[in-house]
């Protein structure tokens, strides 16, 4: 630590450690960031131009071949709709089940309630299997069906415990007061609960909507049919398929189509709604996890 003079007498303290950790991290932060940006830059360069400079920081030539060629593919369409289906049903699923089973366990009234919960945290380390899952949902008919995937992922076992805590911090006069005016369970969960536990709810239906917006694996397992498929199994099969799918094209077209810009541009198409929006919904992740742990 030096000192730097200043007018009238004053001294600054250079704090080399403080530079020291701004350096690095930025750093760091590049790291993280120039893939991403690498990413955007192949989807709109030609092979010619990423082959000259693979490590390029400003395109010269941009194209927008690659994203012409997927927007002209119905797969992409029907990725989209597939996963704002799972979505808008799907997250009001999880919430449901995990907000009332969160509520249930927070409540003194039945026997058993540390049993249960500790079957229910023992389903976050160990799970049924993957087999038989996939007989159950067989059994059930829900083969090549939405409701498969929709129906499969219930409450989240980690969510639900940071609800539960919020829960058992709100003080108990305020259920009593309500059961005094006529209130039942349900009425006080929906009108008392969730409204005064408003910022962990936030912060768990935004976890789920990430969630479910990246679901590609049991859908992988139950859905048989690519227009069922929902976006990121969509990209999945894009960037496994690339070279194939040019491939039987025209010679014209394998000239014009860059088969790593068809690939970043699937990425950069995937991830876009979810990276322009989770910086405006940072401060819910960040505020629900520290009151979920600190109340826990």
């Amino acid at each position: 630590m030096n000192d730097t003079p200043l007018s009238g007498g004053q001294v600054r303290k250079i704090n080399w450690f403080y530079i020291l950790n701004i350096v690095v991290l930025s750093l760091w932060a590049l790291t993280i960031l120039y893939p991403f940006y690498n990413a955007i830059l192949i989807s709109l360069v030609s092979q010619k131009e990423y082959m000259m400079t693979p490590f390029m920081l400003f395109p010269k030539n941009i194209t927008f071949d690659a994203y012409t060629y997927i927007f002209n593919s119905s797969r992409i369409y029907h990725g989209y709709r597939n996963t704002l289906l799972i979505l808008l049903i799907g997250v009001p699923f999880n919430m449901l089940t995990t907000a009332f089973t969160a509520y249930a366990l927070s409540r003194d009234r039945f026997p058993g309630k540390k049993a249960i919960t500790a079957l229910v945290v023992f389903t976050m380390y160990f799970s049924g299997g993957l087999i038989p899952l996939y007989l159950l949902v067989r059994d059930l008919g829900l083969m090549n069906s939405p409701a498969s995937v929709i129906l499969v992922y219930g409450a989240n076992t980690f969510y639900l415990l940071l609800m539960r805590s919020y829960f058992l911090e709100i003080p108990a006069a305020l259920e009593e007061s309500a059961k005094i005016d006529g209130a039942n369970d349900l009425v006080i969960l929906l009108r008392i609960m969730l409204p005064l536990a408003l910022p962990i709810v936030a912060t768990v239906t935004l976890f789920f909507s990430v969630d479910r917006w990246n679901e590609w694996f049991n859908a992988m397992l139950f859905l048989r049919e690519g227009e069922k498929w929902p976006l990121q199994l969509v990209l999945r099969s894009i960037v496994m398929s690339t070279i194939d799918d040019i491939g039987s094209r025209n010679v014209s077209i394998r000239k014009t189509v860059f088969e790593d810009g068809v690939k970043m541009a699937a990425v950069f198409i995937t991830m876009a709604p979810i990276m322009f929006t989770y910086p405006f919904l940072q401060k819910y992740f960040i505020k629900g996890i520290l009151i979920g742990s600190v109340k826990s």
